[in-house]
């Protein structure tokens, strides 16, 4: 009994784990697990105190629009669902719904997967949630609380997101140093955010501070994010001088180098690492006790050992410190180290910064009434809900919920007109039928005229056959001479036939009616969803422009939902396609029935009264 007791007790446990919620105030939470394997971020050794970049787009999150203002009720918390995380919001725009938050992972595992999304152990993953963590929003009081200082660890010395209006960068890191003078331009689309733009007489220098001094032991290092225009002769990324040293990142033609100037004044420096144009790549340098590296996409692209003593002085990004060697080409997150950072740390920041992200995971979003059903995974999200989502869920999809809407009053139209239609025709087939059985019978068994239906109109109405009957009874009643037979001559049989030839044509009118409708529906109906798809196109790409995220999640939704209007349209004009024909032929056939009916109508006419 005390063994059961003590498993029941375990479960229990476990379960309140598994369904632990932060704060009751915050409505909603989103899981976010992190790969570290060679499948995802491929993490060699566990890293602490971790700035994470998390991307939130329409492919990821769908409600920008209930967040608070400014994203105040944006709260991150670690996998253990209780200990808050440092961060900061580098931009929040519900608008286009684009978000970029930082935060501190204070521990990452290394070569482990996703994980676990109950607490549970198994291979491969980190038991205790430290690759996990969950996004809490959905609180109207809570007050904003991230902090950009915190985010970083300590041996960050200098952080620029590039992110401000006056196009001045600060310092977001802890030490946070005064303005550099820059003589850039600001880039309001770039890859994370805004970004800084260089146009070849351009330069961003940074005053010396102690925080920035490079000291051998210590170690030292610098990263960013660049984009160069094109093939350049001997310009300079980064260059720092002091006396005799100097430590430069060069770029010529479309590659990269780095180079060291001893006090000395031997030089050494790494092979080229070759760049695409136009393309944004992740640069990174590191120096400890003497060994320096340079990283390219966060692999290693060269390296070289030399004598190094402390360098101090102003960096100069851009230029050449004296102002020269201008690059061409945009450069975005810009972080500099009072201590070298490990290949591993480097190889995070390239693989989960960028365009294409490995080794982070956005799970389904979950109520505080349903905790833990979003964890199940992404698989339990309805991939057309989050493409209705994306469309009737967003201000901003005005014109596809408008073409959606009048696409769907055109099908209503073409539904009714179909069933109604089949309905009518279906009731003419049959009163045809019986007028045709009680014609063919006319006079044989009961010794009646021509004329004996004439006073059944209730019984075959719904026949046009039968009013084409009434028409030709109506003619040779005309005719006729108080008490004298009916003689109907040649000029009296071409009147009759007109007649019957009328009553034809409204019949056929009658039994074509509305029918235009559905040729509305099936020519209308597509171009009027590509409208919407078009348009959707150009706002979602209107949208990228804006924002500088070219990431394929953040496309996706947005395409996804301009061509719901196309197929909304196409589901308007393929049943109405289908039925038109369908009713169009049975309409064919009842045409017939008249045109040999009238013939045959006539000839008895002629028969029994013709001169």
């Amino acid at each position: 009994m005390s063994r059961i007791a003590a498993l029941a007790a375990c479960l229990l446990l476990l379960s309140t784990n598994a369904l632990a919620w932060w704060n009751g105030e915050w409505s909603y939470r989103k899981a976010i697990t992190l790969d570290t394997t060679p499948a995802g971020a491929n993490i060699a050794q566990d890293l602490s105190d971790v700035p994470v970049l998390l991307r939130l787009h329409t492919g990821n999150f769908t409600h920008f629009l209930d967040l608070s203002e400014g994203g105040a009720d944006i709260s991150l918390i670690a996998g253990d669902d209780q200990t808050p995380l440092a961060y900061h919001i580098e931009k929040l725009d519900v608008v286009n719904e684009l978000a970029f938050i930082w935060v501190k992972l204070p521990q990452l595992k290394a070569s482990s997967g996703p994980a676990p999304l109950a607490g549970s152990d198994a291979e491969g993953q980190a038991a205790d949630g430290s690759n996990k963590l969950y996004l809490y929003f959905g609180n109207p009081k809570a007050v904003r609380a991230g902090s950009a200082a915190a985010t970083y660890p300590a041996n960050t010395a200098l952080v620029y997101h590039f992110d401000e209006v006056s196009g001045v960068p600060t310092d977001r890191g802890p030490a946070a140093l005064p303005a550099p003078s820059f003589t850039g331009q600001p880039n309001p689309a770039s890859l994370i955010g805004a970004g800084a733009r260089f146009l070849g007489t351009s330069q961003l220098k940074i005053e010396d501070a102690p925080g920035l001094a490079l000291n051998p032991a210590q170690g030292w290092g610098f990263q960013t994010w660049l984009k160069i225009d094109g093939s350049q002769t001997n310009v300079y990324l980064l260059d720092r001088q002091n006396g005799s040293q100097r430590l430069s990142v060069v770029l010529n033609g479309t590659a990269a180098k780095l180079l060291y100037t001893a006090a000395d004044g031997t030089t050494a420096e790494t092979a080229e690492a070759p760049l695409t144009p136009a393309a944004w790549h992740h640069l990174a340098l590191s120096s400890q006790n003497g060994q320096f590296t340079l990283y390219v996409d966060g692999a290693a692209a060269g390296g070289f050992s030399a004598a190094v003593e402390p360098l101090t002085g102003a960096i100069s990004i851009g230029a050449a410190l004296d102002g020269t060697g201008g690059m061409a080409g945009d450069i975005d997150e810009l972080r500099i180290y009072n201590a070298a950072p490990g290949a591993d740390a480097v190889r995070f920041a390239a693989v989960t910064e960028g365009v294409d992200v490995k080794g982070i995971t956005y799970l389904a979003d979950e109520g505080v009434d349903a905790e833990g059903a979003g964890e199940a995974g992404e698989g339990h999200s309805s991939y057309f809900g989050i493409i209705l989502n994306q469309v009737f869920g967003n201000d901003q999809a005005i014109i596809e919920q408008a073409v959606i809407g009048l696409c769907a009053v055109m099908a209503l139209i073409a539904f009714a007109v179909m069933i109604l239609k089949q309905v009518y025709l279906m009731r003419c087939r049959t009163a045809t039928a019986r007028f045709l059985e009680a014609y063919e019978t006319l006079g044989v068994d009961d010794g009646a005229g021509i004329d004996g239906l004439y006073e059944r109109a209730g019984a075959y109405s719904q026949s046009p056959l039968f009013r084409i009957y009434r028409q030709g009874i109506n003619e040779i009643r005309r005719r006729t001479q108080a008490g004298a037979a009916v003689q109907v001559n040649q000029r009296a049989l071409v009147a009759i036939r007109a007649a019957l030839d009328a009553v034809m044509i409204r019949e056929g009118q009658r039994l074509n009616a509305q029918m235009v409708l559905l040729t509305i529906a099936i020519s209308g109906g597509p171009f009027i969803g590509l409208l919407g798809t078009v348009v959707g196109v150009m706002v979602t790409f209107a949208a990228i422009a804006a924002s500088g995220d070219v990431n394929i999640n953040a496309i996706a939704p947005g395409m996804a939902a301009a061509l719901l209007a196309t197929t909304a349209g196409l589901a308007v004009a393929i049943p109405s396609l289908f039925g038109y024909n369908y009713l169009g032929s049975k309409v064919k056939e009842l045409s017939a029935d008249m045109h040999v009916f009238a013939d045959e109508y006539l000839a008895r006419i002629n028969e029994l009264y013709g001169e």
